[in-house]
Formats: structure tokens, C-alpha cells, sequence
């Protein structure tokens, strides 16, 4: 089977970054953790793990030790709670992620209601939420009722939306009622090259398939864009997903991953399919 590989697919240098901190500090400390998953890949948590790394879901869960704040970062008070009790904190979070925490603390600064459009449950949007007081969350139409009228809204957006999803709801805030709205692009680049590459490929392949964790932001994005153009997407976690039947009849396949994706997945992907 002719198997297509999009152009810019794979590790983004943010979770590369979390991956190789992890790494570093579990030969280094003893008692190591995560607060949540260090990167949104179960392959990537589980080898890890294996390593020593022990994933918390709260600070409440450690008394001592060593926490990695994970790629998607931590809130303020999170991170204050852990000083308090003399915790060791290693900040792996993605510079991005880390910009978007900054801009929402100078918006409130400057006295504008702070405006994420994202999911309201994922972590990045947790700890940006997290940096102001009383943040509204947009994450469909049906938030928009939240939006305090007559209101200076200072917008941002979780880093791994796409565009289009972006200045859809721009419009439809622009549309409510507000006395000024100052709008920041917080969009990852890196995000938007695997999104375009991603739906450049799916045009011209019999079936997509995405590689990547479920629970993955950037890549349930990536699926859902590649399904629009092509119904034939599969969204799986690596090879092992994979029903044969989806390529029964099939000449030519497209894979692209997320960015928490890492490279032998994808290349164990690629070959396995080739040789179909």
C-alpha cells in the first residue's frame, strides 16, 4: 500500500522540551512527579512511568518530592500550594502556554474581562483560567450568554484551536453586546502548520488515519478537520487501533500525528501500513 506522510507532523518543540525535562530529572531525583499527565500521549506516559515518573492528579496527592508542571502548565495557586509545602517544582510548561497565562494576568491588570475561547475542561484553559479573577470561558454558542454586557473584553484562545474555530467566535462575541474588545492571537504556529499540512494531505489519499492520544486536544483538531475534507479519518493511538478493513479496497493511505505524537509511533504506523 502507498502510504503518504503529511510534511509537518509529529513532536512539537513544547512536549519535546517536557519529555527531555522528565527525562533529565528522573536520573537525577528519586521521588518524581507529574501533576496530570506530562504530555496528552498514553505510549509516552507509560514509558515514563516505567521510568519512575508517577503521574498526581492534585497537589494533595504529594508530600515531598519532585513535581514536573506538565506541558499544559499549572495554575498560580496550584503552584503556590506546592511552594508552601517545600515541594521541589521543575516547570516543564510550554512557552506558548506560559504566554497565554501572562497576557490573561496584564488583560485583568488592565482592568478588561478576561475571554478564553477553549475548552472549558483542558488543563491549558484550567491554568490560564486559573491567572485572573472570574475568567468566561467560550467553548460553543451556548456560552456566549456569559459574557457580561457592555463589558472591555480581552480575548485570547487556547493555543491549539485552528484559525477558522478562532475568528468564528470573534465574530460572534463582536456580534454581543461590548464597550471595547482587544483581542491577542495566542494560536500555536506550530499547531496550525499540522493543521494545514493535515488537511492539504487528506485531499489526496483514499483514507487519513491521525495518530494520537484521544484525549489530545491538538489532535482530536487535526481528525475533525481531516474528516471534513476526507469521511475516510480515523483517529487511533498507534498501530494496535487499526482494523484492517479500513483499507480493504483502498490504494493509497495519509497519516499525520498530533503534536504529542512521538516519532516510532508514527513510523511503526508507516511501516506496518506499506506493508499491507
Amino acid at each position: 500500500m502507498k502510504v503518504l506522510v503529511a510534511e509537518t507532523c509529529g513532536f512539537c518543540n513544547g512536549v519535546r522540551n517536557a519529555i527531555r525535562t522528565a527525562e533529565r530529572v528522573l536520573a537525577q531525583e528519586k521521588k518524581v512527579y507529574s501533576l496530570g499527565p506530562i504530555i496528552h500521549n498514553r505510549d509516552v506516559v507509560e514509558r515514563l512511568a516505567k521510568a519512575g515518573l508517577n503521574t498526581i492528579d492534585s497537589v494533595e496527592e504529594i508530600e515531598r518530592g519532585t513535581v514536573i508542571i506538565r506541558s499544559h502548565g499549572a495554575a498560580p495557586q496550584q503552584l503556590e500550594q506546592l511552594k508552601k509545602k517545600g515541594i521541589k517544582i521543575v516547570d516543564a510548561t510550554c512557552v506558548l502556554v506560559k504566554r497565554v497565562q501572562h497576557i490573561a494576568e496584564e488583560l485583568e491588570k488592565e482592568n478588561y474581562k478576561v475571554v478564553v475561547i477553549g475548552d472549558k475542561n483542558h488543563p491549558e484553559v484550567q491554568a490560564v483560567v486559573g491567572c485572573a479573577k472570574d475568567v468566561v470561558v467560550i467553548a460553543d454558542e451556548s456560552d456566549l450568554h456569559k459574557l457580561p454586557k457592555s463589558a472591555r473584553l480581552g480575548i485570547v484562545c487556547q493555543t491549539t484551536q485552528s484559525p477558522e474555530h478562532f475568528a468564528r467566535f470573534l465574530g460572534a462575541i463582536a456580534r454581543s453586546s461590548f464597550s471595547e474588545m482587544k483581542v491577542i492571537n495566542t494560536l500555536c504556529q506550530e499547531a496550525i502548520k499540522r493543521q494545514e499540512s493535515a488537511v492539504q494531505l487528506c485531499k489526496k489519499v483514499d483514507v487519513m488515519f491521525v495518530l494520537g492520544g484521544l484525549e489530545s486536544a491538538n489532535t482530536r483538531k487535526l481528525a475533525e478537520l481531516c474528516k471534513k475534507e476526507n469521511k475516510l479519518t480515523f483517529h487511533l493511538q498507534n498501530w494496535n487501533e487499526l482494523d484492517i478493513s479500513e483499507v480493504f479496497g483502498k490504494n493509497i493511505a495519509g497519516v499525520t500525528a498530533g503534536a504529542s505524537t512521538p516519532e516510532w509511533i508514527i513510523d511503526e504506523f508507516v511501516r506496518k501500513l506499506e506493508a499491507l
